[in-house]
């Protein structure tokens, strides 16, 4: 039956074997090596996006961590600042006290000096008037005279003291 097609029986199986062998061979030799380099390559590719996902992570991680410290130093910096205002703030108060103080002794020192060249001003007067009136009581001793002449050397004396003594007090 192959003979009358002109095949040879012989010849279809020894290229069937030679076929299988064939097979068999580059199964072996080349096709499970391909098949190995292939899984290898698959693997590494794998390794390689698992350590870049890794990388990652750890990235996000460090980032996060960054940005916690980002804001820690934020708040940090704002706690500072209002620190530093509330200091400042109490300093500027304290200098305004101290001045306030220091401006309040020196209106008692001089009022105090005021009082005193009152004091003095009018024991000074006190002074002149009596030495005033005893002038005028000396002029009334030694001159004998009526009321009219008595008033008259009065208003004199008060006349001289206001133009001399007074006046210099007064400025």
């Amino acid at each position: 039956m192959f003979e009358a097609l002109g095949l040879n029986l012989t010849e279809i199986i020894f290229v069937i074997v030679n076929f299988l062998i064939l097979v068999f061979v580059l199964s072996k030799f080349i096709y499970k090596p391909f098949l190995a380099a292939l899984d290898n390559r698959r693997k590494k590719i794998q390794e390689t996006f698992d350590a870049a996902d890794a990388v990652s992570r750890r990235a996000d991680a460090k980032l996060a961590k960054y940005e916690r410290r980002i804001a820690h130093v934020e708040e940090e910096s704002r706690a500072i600042m209002r620190e530093s205002k509330k200091r400042a703030e109490a300093q500027a108060q304290q200098i305004i006290d101290d001045a306030t103080k220091q401006a309040g002794e020196i209106i008692a020192r001089a009022e105090r000096a005021v009082e005193m060249e009152r004091v003095k001003a009018l024991e000074d007067m006190r002074q002149e008037i009596a030495e005033l009136a005893l002038l005028a009581a000396e002029q009334i001793v030694e001159k004998e005279v009526d009321k009219t002449g008595q008033e008259a050397i009065i208003d004199d004396v008060i006349g001289n003291a206001r133009r001399t003594t007074w006046q210099t007090v007064s400025n």
